[in-house]
Order: C-alpha cells, then structure tokens, then sequence
C-alpha cells in the first residue's frame, strides 16, 4: 500500500490539504489528512494537523485524541505539544496546558504562540500577573502580534489596571482593528475607568463586526446598567442568551436588572439559571441572598450567603452582607465580628491609612489616646459617637474625628477631648478606631447599648434664636424629611436610597390634611429644588415653612429642630440627630430594613425617643403615611404653643 501510495502521492496530498487549512476550507483538509492517515498510519504531521482541524472545528474530545497520539509518535515535537496545550485550553484544563506549554517552549523557546497560549491559560487561572510575564515574552519575539497584545491587555483587565489594559488593546486595534474580541476588551477597560457612554461604543463597535458574539451583547448590557438604562440593559443579556442559553454570566447580569426592577421573581429565578450551568458560582448566591433579603426571607437569605462563602472563602461581599444580617437578626455577637470585613471593600480601605495600631478592645487604653473616627454617613457618625463616653472611661484621652457639617454639634458629646474636621490636622494618638467597630470592641449587645437616653445637645443661642425665629404657634410645629439624598459616587447604594426615600407628592399628600405647621428639614438640592417648584401645589393652605437655606450645618438643624414637637422622617442623618437629643422622632422605615432598626418592633434600642412606621410586604408607602396622619392628628388635638413633651409609643 505504502509502495502504491507513494512519497510524491503523499507529498502532494499533503501540500493540497496544508493549502485548504490555510484557506479555511476545514473539512477538504480534513478529508485529505485522513486519506494520508488510512495509507500511512503512523505518520506525524498529518495526525498532529488533523487534531488542530477537530480544535478549530470545535470537536475538542477528537482533537485531543488525535494530537496525543501524534505526540507519542514523536513526544519532542514543540508545536505539537504547544497544540496539545491549546486544546487544553478550550477545555478549560489549564494547569495541564500549562505543562504542556513549558514541555513545548523548554524545547523551543522561540515558539511565540505558547507563550502567548500559555498566558491566556494562566489568564483563565487569575494568575495575572505571572499572565502577563507569558505575553510580555510573547511581545519580546514579535512586538507586533495583535493576538498578545490583546491577551495582555485582558490580564491587565483582571489586574484592573485600566488604563495599561487600554494601551495594550489600542496597540492591538492599531495592528487590526477589526477584532471584535480586542474591541470588546476596549469596552471592558472603559468600563473599568467608568468611561461607559465610550465603553457602549466599543460593544457596539464589535457587535457591527461580530453580531452573534455573546460576550459583547452581555457586557454592552453591562455598560447600560451602568448608565442606569435598565430596560435596554435587559434586552442586551437577553440577546446574550438567545445566543448562548448556557451563559451563566447574562443570566446572573440580568438578574441583576430585574432586581433593580423589582422584579424579584424573575431574578431569582435568573440566579438560580446560573448556578444551574455554573454551580460554583459564589455571585449568584450572594445576590440571591440580597433578593431574599429584600424580600425579608432572612433565613433563606443567610443560607444563600453561606453558600456563597463556601465556594468562595474570601468573598468579601458575602461575609459583609452576611454581618448585616446577622446584625437585623439581634446575633450581635457573631454580626459585629464579621462587620469588620467591610474594610475588605475598596470603598472602606481608606479608613486603615494609619500608623498607629488599630483598637478592638484588647489593649489597655488607661493614660493612652485614642482617635475615634467617622468612616459612613453623617447619620452613622452621630448615632456611634455616643461611644465616646465608654471609651474616656477606659482611661483614654479621645479624639473625635468627624465630617465637617457634624463638628459644631458634637463638641458637647461627653468623653471627648476634642472633635476634628475631617481632613485637618490630628494630634498626636496612640490608638485609632473606626466609630462602627466601637460594638465589637466594647462587646456591645442589645441589652449593654450605651446612651440609651439623649446624648446630644442643641446649642441654647441657637434654640432662642429659632424660637424667636418661627415665633409662637397654636399648632403642633412638625418637622419633614422625605429623602435621604443621593451619593453619586455610591451606585451601589442607589437602590437601597430609591426604595428609602417617599415621593414628594406622595409624602406631602399623606400629611397635608393634619391641622398642624409643617417645617422642612430637607437638605440635598434635587429634592430641595423639587420642593420650591411644588410647594405651593402640595401645600396650599399657607402652612408649610422652609428655613433650610439657612442652615450651615446639624448645629443650626439642631437649635430649629428643638423648637420643634415631633421629626417624620425617612431613615437618615436629620432623623439620627432629632433622635439623639432626644425628640420624639418618628421614622418612616422601608420593608428591607437596615439593620439598625431590626426586626418586628417599633421602637428602637438605639434611641428611646424613636417610634418606626414600617412598610408592609407591598412596599407601599401611602398606607404608612395613613398611619403618620392619624397619629399625627390626634397629637395635634392634644398641641399647645409651646414645644411638647411627647412619648412617641403613647400614640395608638
């Protein structure tokens, strides 16, 4: 048969199959190789390119079959292993490609594509770093190779180094621009710079060249969440679905959206679409955890979170979310020892930026000193200052480091050397801790909260002054929070505020008809702007007063809100501020409740002047501010024109 073949039959076989490969035309080339292979059967060459055919045609299992047995032909051949290793690749086998990549370039050093190769299968590992060394040696052979510029550029992306990923790809776009995979990597490093109207034109860019290309559709979705385009973030990572059913990714990124939709079914049962093609996927379990949660489903919820810890110990996000559970639950103990995983969180990291040693209760603070400082909101401030007194009673000399509107009014709190703005100039310290670690280092549980009674004073000049101001009135004076304002730099507390905060049509129609002086204590310019345009139509019987472009700071909102008979307010810093100087304060609380104000009570350990309104399981809150009326409307039948002595839990 061999003698019938012939050498020059076979070479010619051999040149017309290589021909086709090179031209695309994968199944004449196949064909050919394997009429080689019937007459030749231990023949190298041949076996070896069939294999890289079954790859390229996407029959991985054949592929590997057909290069393994080329390379016991020939066990030295460095292209075939670094083709063996290819295939490992796409089969997700990356630590046995990499061995076979390093068989192939101990071998060969100059094979520039294992380098390459071997840098995406440390790239599918998250070895960034040792990725880049692959590509960079890659690069070191031929500088001009879009494919290792792209791929570096992809490893700079999970290093989230982007800007020296957008460098790298644009390098690659310069060679060929149109890569629709390069493109789509541009995208991602714009994402990650949060440039992300440029990052919709790159997706969109490689979607024009490659319309059935998944990824591209599922993180174009990705840059619309961004821009808060929600519904046609939507339709992207349903198009990334129609394409590919199995994409674990678009199915946990539409998720995503439908629970900012509230659509809570659905992304549910989108979380569990992509743990049923990705089982180990720890995100999936965390957010569903968070729509459990938002569903108040609390226990469902904590398993999820467990869940998620198991198959990702270091989950910083998981552990997090699991303290603030644990903490609505009342489980201080466990809760506060996991809420240190906040400083984890790239938002929190600033707040370990000292030399000094952090305090968690263990050290003797007697003859030290202690910086106490502010690392949330204005409202986390004032309600954990009050740990100030303890901690001076330890023996400790206490700073109180804290935001700039917040220094004029906590001055007076007891225990405290002296309050600094943030941002100033500290003294000398021994110790520091963070205000919201103070419960774990002082083994706070519900029952030892300290400060239970006011804590926080009103300045006297500034009382008489408001007095004077607002004058004496027959009616109940009551003063309005309704939003919470809104922290462009926080996304991902943005639908926790939309959900916190009432309509302004909604809040002043549910109060309105109350015989009563209305003053707003609202602070934040939409809302603020939204109350000039409407305040006439909300409240048109002459009632309702606005003092706050007055206001400096909490110590003038403090002197006006002691003059005041009783705060409603939505969950934020001004209802923080009533309530620790002691003012009948009644909060508007959300049914996903933070987890301050806990489970199934009105009141609050936190403050004794607190009485909760909580949203039922409609989240509706026009039957909450029902309830405000008619309680408001009986206190006001009881109003005289002096500030009243008011038990907020003796309305029924």
């Amino acid at each position: 048969m061999i003698a019938f073949f012939g050498v020059m039959r076979r070479r010619k076989l051999f040149n017309q199959a290589v021909g086709f490969h090179h031209r695309g035309d994968l199944a004449e080339a196949g064909r050919l190789y394997e009429q080689i292979l019937e007459a030749e059967p231990a023949s190298f060459e041949p076996r070896h390119l069939l294999g890289v055919i079954r790859h390229q045609q996407g029959r991985n299992a054949e592929a590997l079959e057909f290069i393994g047995a080329a390379l016991k032909i020939n066990p030295n051949a460095a292209e075939a292993l670094s083709s063996y290793g290819l295939v490992l690749n796409a089969l997700g086998r990356f630590d046995e490609a990499i061995s076979s990549y390093d068989k192939a370039l101990a071998i060969n050093p100059g094979l520039l594509m294992a380098w390459n190769n071997r840098g995406s299968a440390l790239s599918g590992l998250k070895r960034y770093e040792e990725a880049l060394v692959s590509f960079d040696k890659a690069l070191a052979i031929k500088p001009d190779v879009a494919e290792a510029l792209n791929n570096r550029g992809n490893a700079l992306l999970g290093l989230k180094r982007f800007e020296e990923a957008l460098v790298s790809i644009d390098k690659a776009l310069a060679i060929a621009p149109g890569v629709a995979e390069a493109l789509n990597n541009r995208g991602n490093a714009l994402l990650g710079l949060k440039r992300f109207d440029q990052a919709l034109m790159s997706f969109d860019k490689a979607l024009a060249i490659k319309p059935g290309y998944a990824e591209a559709h599922n993180d174009r979705g990705n840059a619309l969440q961004e821009l808060r385009r929600l519904g046609e973030a939507l339709a992207s990572y349903t198009q990334a679905l129609t394409i590919n059913p199995d994409y674990a990714d678009a199915y946990y990124n539409r998720g995503n959206v439908l629970r900012d939709l509230k659509r809570l079914d659905e992304a549910q049962a989108d979380y569990r679409e992509a743990l049923a093609n990705k089982s180990d996927y720890a995100e999936a379990y965390n957010n569903w955890g968070n729509v459990l949660r938002d569903l108040n489903r609390l226990d469902e919820a904590l398993a999820k979170y467990d869940k998620a810890i198991v198959h990702k110990s270091d989950y910083v996000e998981a552990h997090f979310n699991k303290s603030l559970l644990l903490l609505l639950k009342g489980d201080f103990d466990k809760g506060w020892e996991l809420y240190e995983w906040r400083f984890r969180l790239d938002r929190f990291k600033i707040f370990f930026q000292f030399s000094q040693r952090y305090w968690l209760g263990a050290e003797s603070l007697e003859g030290k000193t202690i910086l106490l400082h502010a690392e949330q909101g204005l409202g986390d401030t004032i309600q954990f200052c009050r740990y100030a007194k303890p901690v001076s009673e330890l023996g400790a000399r206490v700073y109180l480091e804290v935001q700039k509107p917040l220094v004029e009014v906590l001055r007076g709190v007891e225990g405290v050397t002296a309050v600094i703005e943030q941002g100033q100039p500290r003294p000398a310290f021994d110790y520091h801790c963070p205000l919201l670690s103070l419960p774990l280092a002082l083994k706070t549980k519900l029952g030892s909260i300290p400060h239970p009674t006011p804590y926080l004073h009103a300045d006297e000049e500034k009382v008489r002054y408001w007095q004077q101001r607002i004058g004496k009135r027959s009616k109940l004076n009551v003063g309005l929070v309704w939003n919470g304002g809104f922290r462009p730099d926080q996304p991902e507390i943005w639908a926790v505020n939309e959900r916190r905060n009432v309509p302004l049509e909604v809040f002043c129609r549910g109060l309105n008809s109350v015989n009563a002086d209305f003053f707003s204590l609202q602070k934040g310019e939409q809302a603020e702007a939204e109350l000039r345009l409407h305040q006439q139509d909300y409240w048109p019987n002459g009632n309702f007063h606005n003092f706050m472009d007055e206001m400096r700071d909490f110590s003038d909102t403090a002197g006006l809100i002691a003059n005041l008979d009783v705060i409603i307010s939505v969950d934020t810093s001004t209802a923080h501020l009533s309530a620790a100087i002691g003012k009948p304060t009644w909060i508007l609380n959300r049914f996903d409740t933070c987890w301050r104000w806990q489970l199934d009570r009105d009141d609050s350990p936190w403050y004794q002047s607190v009485k909760l309104y909580r949203q039922a399981e409609d989240q509706l809150w026009q039957p909450v501010l029902q309830r405000v009326a008619s309680d408001l409307a009986k206190l006001a039948e009881t109003s005289t024109s002096e500030p009243l002595i008011v038990d907020p839990h003796c309305i029924v």
